[in-house]
């Protein structure tokens, strides 16, 4: 980040660390390609930008490093990763095998109160999808899948996966506005939930393995058209 790059920035919490809201922040930025593949994040102009010393900075950079979602060049540069194709196999292998376990333990025994906020997800998402919010309709997409590990009784895997995630994030990002892929993940949360509702477990699992695999099998499309932001 240079200079003359401006940064829209949240009013930091000061009853909270600084270093951890710097660090949400950026890696919210990379991960919606506000901040993309080869970016260079000046310490300093971070500093200046957020309005704090240069300590919380080099903190929450680290904590982008362990995530692999930047790499710090000492006494140089830091620059944000490209988007890593064996990082993002590994998080989809991840995600799936927990979330097949999920949907399969939601629907031996399905939760009326879960059905009503997937549900309540889903027409959300299609209403923001009508005004073209991508950005709401991700939100909305996140927000589907933690209720169910919520109703699984497993918050903390969410956030486990939620920060092995960063690499699957930015490809499914790339892949979103592909015309039809939108559509095709409200009709995978419809297919998934209306599975659930039914009892329907062997479904539920084949709609969300079908649904979480999507964007990697389309990888020669999204890197033909970003061949710089990816690499194997």
């Amino acid at each position: 980040m240079s200079e003359n790059q401006v940064m829209e920035l949240p009013r930091l919490d000061r009853s909270r660390l600084a270093a951890p809201q710097v660090f949400e922040h950026l890696r919210e930025q990379i991960i919606s390609l506000a901040l993309s593949p080869g970016t260079t994040l000046s310490r300093m102009v971070l500093a200046k930008t957020f309005r704090l010393s240069s300590t919380p900075i080099r903190d929450a950079l680290m904590k982008l490093e362990e995530e692999q979602l930047v790499e710090i060049f000492p006494q140089h540069a830091t620059v944000v990763s490209p988007i890593d194709l064996g990082l993002a196999r590994q998080a989809q292998f991840l995600r799936r095998s927990v979330e097949l376990e999920i949907v399969r333990t939601l629907a031996a025994k399905p939760d009326p109160l879960l059905l009503r906020r997937l549900e309540a997800t889903v027409e959300r998402q299609e209403a923001v999808l009508r005004l073209n919010d991508l950005d709401e309709f991700i939100s909305g997409d996140q927000l589907f899948h933690k209720a169910m590990y919520e109703a699984a009784g497993l918050p903390d895997l969410w956030l486990l996966v939620r920060r092995q995630s960063g690499h699957l994030d930015r490809l499914r990002r790339l892949h979103l506005p592909v015309p039809g892929k939108a559509s095709d993940i409200l009709k995978d949360h419809r297919s998934i939930l209306d599975a659930i509702s039914k009892g329907d477990a062997g479904t539920a699992e084949e709609r969300l393995r079908r649904h979480l695999s999507n964007t990697l099998a389309n990888i020669d499309d999204i890197r033909s058209r970003f061949p710089n932001y990816i690499r194997d």
